[in-house]
């Protein structure tokens, strides 16, 4: 199932990327890989998708069945950041790799464009941006905020 309402704010599509998360859950542990460690992890899930942005106007949430199976750009895999984070965090779950966190960031502190994956590994922090070529990388922005999961 997806999720497609009109952009609200960041509170709202927080609450929805929650709901996707364990509504994936079932799915991933029955359907995904398993990866050996989250670099792994990384570089497998990149080759299963295709960076597509929401539909004008439409903050678009999909869970990792739709994500794969029945998106709205009829494209397996095709979604944006929040789509991929959706992704990421169900599957850390699934592996049991709990310590995660959200970033949000952007060029203000009140409009956030952009969001990833974070988890903590051996206690140091890695990235899980899956918009980006390369494990435990982001882009530069101006501000960041990181939320627990």
């Amino acid at each position: 199932m997806d999720i497609r309402v009109p952009y609200k704010d960041i509170n709202q599509t927080l609450k929805g990327i929650h709901t996707q998360v364990v509504d994936s859950l079932d799915y991933c542990a029955n359907n995904m890989p398993v990866y050996p460690d989250p670099q792994s992890m990384f570089y497998g899930l990149k080759q299963l998708i295709k960076y597509h942005n929401d539909p004008p106007g439409v903050e678009l949430l999909q869970s990792v069945p739709t994500l794969f199976e029945n998106n709205w750009w009829g494209i397996p895999g095709a979604g944006d950041c929040d789509c991929f984070s959706i992704l990421v965090m169900s599957m850390c779950v699934v592996h049991g790799w709990n310590n995660q966190r959200i970033v949000l960031c952007g060029r203000s502190t009140i409009a956030p464009v952009h969001i990833f994956t974070q988890l903590k590994v051996n206690g140091d922090w890695k990235t899980l941006d899956l918009t980006r070529p390369l494990y435990n990388t982001h882009k530069p922005y101006k501000f960041y905020q990181h939320l627990p999961c």
